[in-house]
């Protein structure tokens, strides 16, 4: 019946190959379960011989593992093969039937045991044939069950395979060939002949390649110092020898020297020599040994302090190769200490402060530059000479050092007079607790009357509690006496420097005598920095005080005597030029300028227009308004002349040294038709942003701020309000004109058109002042006058440079000194034009503009 039913012969006819990988998954499982020991056994085999194992064993134990090595293979061979059979077709068939659902392939090979002659028991059986013929034909190879972990629980196939895997990826293949060698008679070998192999291997931490003595011929060569030379002799024993004069022979116990025929040696350079193979094939060598200088540090500059209280350095190190280590180590000068008062006592034993010194985390450490940043504020050496050792090491433990005498060791220093009281009873109980006493008598006078000495309680019962443990001790106190005694003063100093004082004159006058302080104390450029940003933010907490307090319908004071008027401005130039004078150590002048500034601030009064933060008038308003608007063009203008210098000097930013352009950045104005703000450098528009929008449009929102403010502006119907909008139109016509410009790209005629909008703004706004000057004449002065309403910390300046005047008139209301220093800067900056007109290589839009500037100023 198989002869006759197609659909079986077809099925039957796609399973041969799903029937021969079926075998062969089953050959492999076999092979698996029955040589597993085997071909582990040869894994360890190998990696052993791959790491140099041959070379470390003596002959006797390298043949008795050799030996164990082959009756393991042999044994692990011989009973996997007695457990080993071949699968069979049958075996194959019946694992491939069990993976198909209904066993279809028995189904295709089986007959029907009775009913076969019966046409119904016939259809009934093809049909089932069919279906399983069906099932059959997608029939594929089951996976092969490879797992043996019935046979090997502890693994040891996977730590086979895991070590000939590290032999091959971090051993030496050619070293698997030692064993031949290793295995061959004395005879054989005495017939092929003596032989040996060498090698130099430089330290780790140079770098440098291993070199293969085998294949140098030149009679010397270069090998750093402390390289490990390798020599192995071969065949007949005492054919070769070798003699050396690169190291010193250490003898044995017995006295005698190694014996220079043995078979295998292993050297150090310590020195150049000569390395020397005597016997067959022999060969001398010349080694010159490459010394390994010990490292170098340096340090960059001073020690600096950076305010409060940290100290920093930079510093340099060097080596041939690479620096591992370093540390700073910080001890006592005593020789520089000036030893008055406290410090006049025998100090007492103290460990020197040691740091370790940062090294790179990536990149060469051959040379580097590091710098060390530490708050040593609280340590016992703290604003005392130190000596300074820096040392650093390399790999090969070589040390270099250096040592420099500090004057100071910068850590925060106290310029309220009682916090600096207290930090030197600290300093001198920290010298010596024979100070002891004293220290708590000083303090105790100190603290004696504290309602008039301490503003915070808390620090008056710090210091109390300080006092009272350091008499607690009869003669003296222990040491973590001592110590807990510091941290207390420490806290208490640190309150009463940094305390937080409710008002704000409070504030300013402390700010104001800790700065006197620093000049008595001669306190270093960064700490006056910090100083002076103290007391300006003071001022600024007292004049806005002072503003809050001043109501608009107060009554002033008689102000028949003389008085005198102070803007914010002001202020900041009496801080600059103490500023200045403490730098330049002129501390005198810098004193009285400061008692003079005390004195000033505390019998000041802001009058509303002045400072205040009353209400203010539509005049006020629109003033502000149009200074906004004049602020804004300005800084449009400069954008518009550094992107046309752009477009004819690619790469160059237009601002070199000594040029207008750095004058700008350094406050000194810019170019003419170039006006600079201060504070306002990067012609960013006001607030230093763009928001990504264009010139033209820019200038159109310009345009729209200027038509609402015109159609707001006060004093309709006066002579100075229609003059003032009069002004105001022919800005707009010229804003109108530079957008246009600058949509089609022309940006000379754009600075042409925006010069012409920043000129008609000033008249503008000065006809507007005129108008409400005449409109408020019989209002005392400071209610609403335009005078009162410019913001004093950021003027205005005419095209040379000079300050414009409240109204944002052209000139000056500076004094003598003011206005000569900005002609000067007027006349620097018109040579400068003169200068960059008179280039003929400059483009031609450049050169023209520059030309317009000279003949309108």
């Amino acid at each position: 019946m198989t002869g006759q039913n197609p659909d079986r012969e077809t099925a039957l006819r796609r399973l041969i190959w799903p029937l021969r990988l079926t075998r062969a998954g089953l050959l492999a499982e076999r092979v698996v379960r029955a040589f597993w020991p085997a071909w582990s056994l040869l894994f360890i085999a190998i990696a052993g011989f791959a790491f140099g194992l041959i070379q470390t064993l003596p002959l006797e134990l390298f043949w008795a593992v050799v030996m164990a090595l082959a009756g393991g293979v042999a044994w692990t061979l011989i009973s996997g093969l007695h457990r080993f059979r071949m699968p069979s077709d049958a075996e194959a068939l019946d694992r491939l039937d069990q993976s198909l659902p209904g066993r279809p392939i028995t189904a295709l090979i089986d007959t029907p045991a009775v009913g076969a002659e019966n046409p119904a028991s016939r259809a009934v059986w093809e049909a089932h044939v069919a279906r399983m013929a069906a099932r059959a034909d997608g029939a594929k190879a089951p996976e092969p069950d490879l797992k043996v972990s019935d046979r090997d629980p502890y693994a040891l196939r996977f730590v086979a395979a895991t070590a000939l895997a590290a032999a091959l990826l971090f051993g030496t293949a050619w070293r698997v060939t030692d064993v031949g060698e290793a295995v061959i008679g004395a005879t054989e070998a005495a017939a092929a002949g003596p032989s040996w192999e060498g090698w130099v291997e430089p330290p780790l931490y140079t770098g440098l390649p291993s070199l293969y003595l085998n294949d140098i011929t030149q009679e010397g060569f270069d090998a750093p110092n402390g390289s490990r030379v390798t020599v192995r002799f071969y065949g007949e024993a005492g054919a070769l020898s070798l003699s050396q004069s690169i190291m010193n022979q250490t003898p044995a116990e017995d006295g005698t020297l190694p014996d220079p025929a043995a078979p295998a040696q292993d050297l150090v350079l310590e020195r150049s020599g000569t390395l020397t193979i005597a016997g067959p094939n022999g060969r001398s060598w010349e080694i010159s040994m490459l010394s390994d200088q010990p490292p170098s540090v340096v340090m960059d500059g001073d020690m600096t302090g950076i305010p409060p209280g940290q100290m920093q350095f930079t510093f340099t190190a060097t080596d041939d190769y690479a620096v591992i280590s370093g540390q700073a180590r910080l001890q006592i000068d005593l020789g520089a200490v000036d030893r008055r008062f406290g410090l006049a006592t025998e100090p007492e034993p103290r460990e020197a402060l040691v740091l370790d010194l940062p090294m790179p985390f990536s990149g060469s450490r051959a040379e580097f530059s590091e710098v060390l940043v530490e708050d040593l504020s609280e340590h016992p050496f703290a604003n005392l000479p130190v000596t300074l050792t820096l040392t650093v090491v390399d790999d090969a433990g070589q040390i270099g050092t250096i040592s420099e005498e500090i004057a100071r060791l910068p850590g925060r220093r106290f310029f309220d007079p009682l916090a600096n009281a207290i930090i030197e009873m600290r300093r001198d109980i920290l010298w010596s607790r024979e100070n002891a006493a004293r220290a708590a008598q000083i303090l105790r006078a100190v603290s004696h009357r504290p309602e008039d000495t301490f503003d915070d309680d808390g620090a008056y019962l710090m210091v109390r509690t300080a006092i009272r443990r350091l008499e607690s001790g009869v003669d003296s106190i222990s040491a973590e006496t001592r110590d807990q005694v510091a941290e207390i003063l420490w806290n208490a100093a640190l309150q009463i420097e940094e305390g937080d004082l409710s008002d704000a004159l409070e504030r300013l006058r402390r700010a104001q005598d800790r700065l006197s302080e620093a000049m008595r104390q001669g306190a270093s450029d960064e700490e006056i920095a910090q100083l002076m940003e103290e007391l300006r933010e003071a001022m600024n907490d007292y004049m806005r005080q002072l503003a809050e307090n001043a109501e608009p319908g107060e009554d002033r004071p008689d102000q028949s005597g003389e008085t005198m008027e102070m803007s914010m401005a002001d202020l900041d130039e009496m801080l600059r030029r103490i500023e200045e004078l403490m730098q330049e150590g002129r501390m005198a002048e810098a004193q009285e300028m400061l008692d003079a500034l005390r004195q000033m601030m505390e019998n000041m009064q802001v009058t509303q227009g002045e400072g205040g933060d009353g209400p203010q008038t539509p005049g006020q308003r629109a003033m502000e308004g149009l200074q906004d608007t004049l602020r804004g063009q300005q800084d449009l203008s400069d954008d518009s002349f550094q992107e046309l210098q752009d477009q004819f000097n690619p790469g160059q930013s237009g601002q070199q040294p000594g040029q207008p352009g750095q004058q700008a950045q350094n406050g000194q104005g810019g170019m003419p038709g170039e006006e600079q703000e201060p504070g306002n450098q990067q012609g960013m528009g006001q607030g230093g942003e763009n928001d990504g929008r264009s010139l033209a449009e820019r200038q159109e929102d310009l345009r729209r701020q200027l038509q609402e403010q015109a159609q707001n502006l006060p004093g309709e119907g006066t002579e100075g309000g229609d003059a003032a909008r009069d002004a105001l139109d022919q800005a707009d016509r010229a804003m109108d004109d530079a957008a246009e410009a600058l949509g089609r790209g022309d940006l000379a005629d754009a600075l042409d058109s925006q010069s012409e909008a920043m000129e008609a703004l000033r008249d503008g706004m000065s006809e507007l002042g005129r108008a409400l000057a005449e409109e408020n004449s019989g209002e005392e002065p400071g209610q609403g006058q335009a005078e009162g309403s410019m913001r004093p910390d950021t003027p205005l300046q005419d095209p040379l440079g000079r300050q414009a005047g409240n109204s944002g008139a052209f000139g000056t209301e500076d004094g003598f000194e003011q206005r000569e220093e900005a002609s000067r800067r007027a006349r620097e900056l018109m040579d400068e034009i003169r200068r960059r007109s008179a280039e003929q290589d400059r483009p031609d839009v450049e050169l023209d503009y520059l030309r317009r500037l000279l003949d309108r100023f």
